[in-house]
């Protein structure tokens, strides 16, 4: 496929006007809270901030030694039900999992830089209702990280918070705690003893009455009251009065295995329910999944909408991208100068590409779908429904491979030490990227995928590697060499669907019938 240059961004004069091109359906401008598909599997995603013990609950929820649950600083933890104890992980640049044993004396593989996930299969019941995700410390996450983490936590369907007794939220963790309030995720509360055990109680004081606990003031009978209700009614308290949309969340403080049966009861009673809402959404058989369907009398310019609106969905993302990408590199400059310097430059930037992927994804998807339901509404002289949209999304799928001969969609993009940009191709590299994976995409193209190779940590992690200026021209010519990667994939991915589809329809009018 030839291409010419791509600038990064069209300057006005190189855009159609919008009577030239038709309107390209809203795309997302950032990652958030999505509902989960009906085939996604469920989740739990543990979060909190650091000293809360976490790990410790997630243990005794799992009956595990907490040094299984030991992961490198930054990856992201996902434990499934499996016969056979095993463990793995999915670092960026390599197509296959690295595997270490499962038991609590396994040491770890020599990685150059930290894995995006490391999944561990234990034979445990709770893991027949869903998957535990363990995320890192909120406090590590940043701006780039909590996009991450919302994706995940809407994919999942639930989000268990831990926080210990002597701990407050931040503003942070309240900011992020309030964009999944207004969703359709279960929020459940685990509440940890704290350095001194739990908080004791204050004379005088009393519950806020926003706590929606029964408890009395001190100073009416509070000295026979239990220290932990008193304590989770306070952090309960404090939540509401900042989110008050989450006071249907279930709140359980945790010490021990017996305390922690009310937690595993109320993630067994959301997966339960959780499941059957899901199994119901999607039907059996979807309305127009079979059969022929008639072509319009007189489908139009079909064609060339079809070139029009590719080429104007692949300019926004393009331009887009563009955008988000100059943000990165200048949180990047911030990190370097103001935060921890050089050595925090790869975690940042990794995790700033772990959810520019992301989104990138999205958008990609969101476009595809409205270019398919625009042109194939022209095709067939009204909107095609779900059965009929998928039937022309995996006939484009298989056309997609005629099109695209020596040249993977499925790619990686690798940022190299010396601010290049490196390929690998194969689902296997692409799925060593993803903190949380998804069990099957409906959708026609690839992910985008991409991330830092180990060199990058090599590089910036060595002592006495500190040069301010020279990691602000690094970050710089990295993140223009993504956006020049990014740009021409975007473009090739585009084009490839402008072929594959306009091969579909062109074939549904020669025929006057769509046999997709």
């Amino acid at each position: 496929m030839k291409q010419g240059p791509l600038p990064s961004v069209e300057s006005p004069d190189d855009m159609a006007s919008p009577t030239d091109l038709p309107s390209c359906s809203p795309l997302p401008t950032r990652l958030g809270v999505t509902g989960p598909a009906p085939e996604e599997p469920l989740g739990v995603v543990a979060v909190g901030p650091a000293g809360a013990e976490r790990r410790a609950v997630l243990a005794t929820l799992l009956g595990l030694d907490p040094v299984m649950l030991t992961v490198p600083a930054g990856s992201w933890l996902v434990v499934r039900n499996a016969k056979v104890p095993t463990r793995a992980a999915f670092v960026p640049g390599y197509r296959l999992p690295h595997s270490y044993g499962a038991d609590r004396d396994a040491a770890g593989p020599a990685l150059a830089r930290p894995p995006r996930r490391v999944e561990l299969s234990v034979p445990e019941p709770l893991l027949r209702h869903f998957t535990l995700i363990d995320v890192p410390d909120t406090a590590t996450l940043g701006l780039a990280g909590d996009r991450v983490l919302l994706d995940a936590v809407g994919r999942a369907g639930a989000l268990l918070f831990v926080i210990a007794a002597d701990q407050a939220f931040t503003a942070a963790e309240l900011n992020l705690l309030a964009e999944v309030a207004p969703t359709s995720v279960e929020v459940v509360f685990a509440v940890t003893p704290g350095a001194a055990g739990w908080a004791p109680q204050t004379d005088g004081a009393a519950i806020t009455e926003g706590a929606g606990a029964s408890v009395p003031s001190a100073g009416s009978g509070a000295t026979e009251m239990d220290a932990a209700a008193v304590t989770v009614a306070a952090h309960r308290a404090a939540l509401l009065a900042a989110v008050p949309a989450l006071a249907g969340a279930r709140w359980c403080p945790v010490d021990d295995a017996d305390s922690a049966a009310d937690l595993r009861r109320a993630l067994v009673g959301w997966s339960s329910r959780e499941g059957l809402q899901r199994a119901s959404v999607d039907p059996p058989v979807l309305p127009g999944q079979h059969g022929r369907v008639a072509v319009a009398a007189d489908p139009g310019d079909w064609s060339e909408r079809l070139d029009r609106h590719t080429r104007s969905c692949a300019q926004r993302i393009r331009q887009h991208l563009a955008l988000e990408l100059a943000n990165i590199h200048l949180r990047a400059v911030q990190e370097i100068v103001f935060g921890v310097g050089c050595a925090g430059l790869p975690d940042l930037l990794d995790r700033e590409m772990a959810a520019l992927s992301l989104l990138a994804t999205a958008q990609c998807d969101q476009a595809v779908r409205g270019i398919m339901a625009d042109v194939a509404t022209r095709v067939l002289g009204a909107p095609p429904t779900e059965g009929v949209r998928r039937r022309i999304a995996t006939a484009v799928q298989y056309g997609m491979a005629d099109h695209r001969p020596g040249h993977e969609l499925d790619k990686v993009l690798l940022i190299t030490s010396t601010a290049g940009v490196a390929g690998l191709t194969g689902p296997g590299a692409i799925d060593a990227l993803a903190s949380y994976p998804t069990a099957s995409r409906d959708e026609v193209l690839p992910p985008v995928a991409v991330a830092l190779s180990g060199g990058c940590w090599q590089q910036w992690r060595t002592p006495g590697n500190d040069d301010h200026s020279a990691a602000r021209a690094w970050s710089q010519r990295a993140v223009r060499e993504v956006e020049l990667g990014l740009s021409r994939e975007i473009s090739r991915r585009f084009e490839v669907i402008r072929l594959s589809l306009g091969a579909v329809l062109s074939d549904a009018v020669d025929h006057g019938i769509l046999l997709a």
